[in-house]
């Protein structure tokens, strides 16, 4: 929010990665309803039902979130509705993207997923250079096969992002690493020098992000209604199963 270029940023969350799935949906929805922002999503799944001039809704966006899920399907998916050169658009004109996990690598050239079952190579919509792989310590064979890929330069250079941090980024260029967790970091991987098909890692320094959870009787109050939340959130599911169900 404090990226944002507006006092009371337009938030919509891309939860294609995870089949629009609903808990994800609620979820953003739960963490960002309490702040002074405007927070929406798009369905790409359901678009049937909760019908959306896409391209409008997301370039009148001040930032632009993709959850989690698998990577290879959230770029074929877009690709399908043509939201790979909407994005890119939305990019050049300044709109903030971002993403956790399969919503963090595809905006780069390359990532490592484990969409398919193993961890592999997948292509990226290529708006930030290099290649990127998350849970990059929580995930060892993650951590392998990036390092594998790009000792025999099977893959571009990247960053190596344990959970819980990230790094931001203006044009092609990184300004800054940050984590959120002590003792986290963010790894640069380039290939070695001495032809033997390895691979070089070095931790960055990072920015630590402030704990700005509210405590004691805010906390309390912020528990409450985070229960409060759930309950409408599932509410809401079950009538649209119900809904679904009926029109099916």
């Amino acid at each position: 929010m404090e990226l944002a270029e507006s006092t009371h940023p337009r938030i919509c969350l891309l939860p294609t990665a995870s089949g629009d799935m609903h808990d994800q949906i609620s979820n953003f929805h739960r963490s960002f309803g309490e702040r002074d922002c405007h927070p929406s999503s798009i369905s790409l799944f359901r678009l049937g039902i909760d019908r959306v001039d896409v391209r409008e809704h997301l370039m009148a966006q001040d930032v632009i979130y993709a959850g989690g899920g698998s990577m290879v399907n959230l770029i074929a998916i877009w690709r399908a509705h043509g939201l790979d050169a909407i994005l890119r658009e939305a990019w050049e004109e300044g709109i903030l993207i971002c993403g956790q996990s399969a919503g963090a690598m595809c905006w780069f050239e390359q990532g490592i997923t484990s969409s398919s079952g193993e961890p592999a190579p997948a292509e990226g919509l290529g708006l930030l250079p290099g290649s990127a792989c998350v849970h990059y310590l929580s995930e060892p064979q993650r951590r392998r096969r990036f390092m594998g890929e790009i000792g025999a330069r099977g893959m571009l250079a990247g960053l190596g992002m344990e959970d819980q941090t990230g790094a931001l980024f203006e044009g092609g260029r990184m300004i800054e690493s940050i984590v959120a967790r002590e003792g986290a970091a963010v790894w640069r991987v380039e290939p070695g020098g001495n032809g033997d098909g390895a691979a070089i890692e070095e931790r960055l320094d990072s920015r630590r992000l402030e704990d700005v959870r509210p405590t004691g009787a805010d906390a309390l109050s912020a528990e409450i209604l985070e229960f409060r939340e759930t309950l409408a959130a599932r509410t809401a599911s079950h009538r649209t199963r119900r809904g679904v169900g009926r029109l099916d």
